[in-house]
Order: structure tokens, then sequence, then C-alpha cells
């Protein structure tokens, strides 16, 4: 591990912990510069390709789906840890289903979920692009639909 302020290759780990992922958070001092740093490692499982709703079939990409809930959650009282457990849950489910090729519908369903569990502001946000909720009778129905319940 190269040492992101000199890339010294000489570094010694002082702290270790894991994470309900099967992730490990190293805290390492490089021993050329002093500083300090983190690393963290999680196993590298394949991920499936997602299905476009055109057809067309793209690599799963953690970081787009990071961005788009970034963007769903700005401004609002969530966390930047709680987005990145979100996407890292989301992932792992994923992974855990086995399949080569994914509708994008189900990461689309699982960050729906989310984000309604977390924050209505923020799911509202992202349901307006991936319900298409296309003028404000629609989304004033999405919105009297949470109410109810």
């Amino acid at each position: 591990m190269n040492c992101p302020y000199c890339q010294s290759d000489k570094s010694h780990v002082i702290d270790t912990t894991h994470d309900a992922r099967g992730g490990i958070r190293r805290r390492r001092e490089c021993e050329a510069c002093e500083q300090r740093f983190s690393t963290y490692e999680r196993p590298i499982l394949a991920s499936p390709l997602i299905i476009k709703r055109d057809g067309t079939r793209e690599e799963f990409d953690r970081e787009k789906l990071l961005r788009g809930m970034r963007i769903a959650c700005a401004k609002r009282p969530v966390s930047a840890s709680e987005i990145d457990r979100m996407v890292g849950e989301i992932e792992s489910s994923l992974q855990k289903l086995g399949r080569a090729e994914i509708s994008s519908r189900i990461v689309g369903d699982m960050v729906i979920g989310h984000l309604k569990e977390i924050d209505l502001i923020a799911y509202i946000r992202y349901a307006i692009v991936y319900l298409h909720l296309s003028d404000l009778q629609a989304i004033r129905n999405e919105i009297d639909r949470l109410l109810e319940v």
C-alpha cells in the first residue's frame, strides 16, 4: 500500500476493524513520513450486468449508484456514511442474487425502498426521475400516497 502523502510503499498497520459486509478497515502509519491514513478492503465479488430499460447492458457501477443517491439526499439530514451503507447493502444484495444479468428495475426498486425508509423528500426526488413523474399531478398523487400510510 503506497502512502497517499509521500508515495512510499513502507507502512505498518496500527489498527484493524471488520464491518458487517465483510470489509476490513486498516489504520496505517507511513514509515517514511510518519503520516497516518486509512485503507478499506472489501471482497470483490462478480457484479451482474444491468439490463437497462432500452435493452442495453452495462456493468454495475457502484459509483454511479452512489452519485444518484447523493443527489437525491442533497441538503437532507442523511449522512454520507448512511448513503454508503445503503449502497453497500444494495450491491451486496445484487451479488447474493447470483445472477449474471439483472434488470435496472430491480436496482431502482431497492434504492426506492431504502430512501423511503430514510428520508421521504429524498425518496420523492429519486421517484420523480425513476417513476417518470412528469407533471405536478403525478408528484402530488405520489405524495398523497405516502401521506396515507
